[in-house]
């Protein structure tokens, strides 16, 4: 580890040949499946966070735009397909090194629970399980997707780090 020259912050870097490993922020894109006014949660089937409810979304893989990556989550963890909005959330967790993106959609057909999720359920604003919602930038996504009433108000940004002592 070292800084390189030309930069300001220490870097991986081989010592044989000199070539710099950068290591950046993962990126999570999820949506919030709405249809009749009831959204789409997914009962988790791995840990993190085994058993607990989230909205579908996980990391993006390469070739993909931000908007398929919600789309083939949504379909990996609920079978299910949408329709993407608008980008209405942005959560920065920068103790993971990930940036958490939420998109509104439109739920369209069957749905069904995924490998990666125990039990997939409708709920409505007042019905979810919010005291067993799997991670803080779930439930801010889910917070101002109800706030917005799935209207586009904008993009909400928050930055979660953990409490230093």
């Amino acid at each position: 580890m070292r800084v390189p020259d030309g930069d300001n912050r220490e870097r991986s870097i081989c010592p044989s040949c000199g070539v710099i490993h950068y290591v950046n922020p993962k990126i999570v894109v999820g949506c919030v499946p709405e249809r009749d006014g009831r959204i789409l949660l997914c009962k988790r089937a791995i840990e993190p966070r085994y058993g607990y409810w989230t909205v579908p979304a996980g990391f993006m893989e390469l070739g993909e735009s931000l908007a398929q990556g919600a789309a083939r989550e949504t379909l990996e963890e609920a079978c299910a397909r949408v329709e993407i909005g608008h980008l209405f959330a942005s959560v920065d967790v920068v103790d993971a090194g990930q940036v958490h993106l939420f998109f509104t959609a439109r739920l369209l057909g069957d749905f069904a629970a995924g490998e990666e999720s125990l039990d997939v359920a409708m709920y409505s604003e007042a019905e979810v399980p919010w005291d067993d919602i799997a991670f803080h930038s779930g439930r801010y996504a889910l917070e101002k997707y109800f706030e917005d009433k799935g209207e586009n108000r904008g993009v909400h940004i928050h930055e979660l780090r953990r409490a230093r002592s």
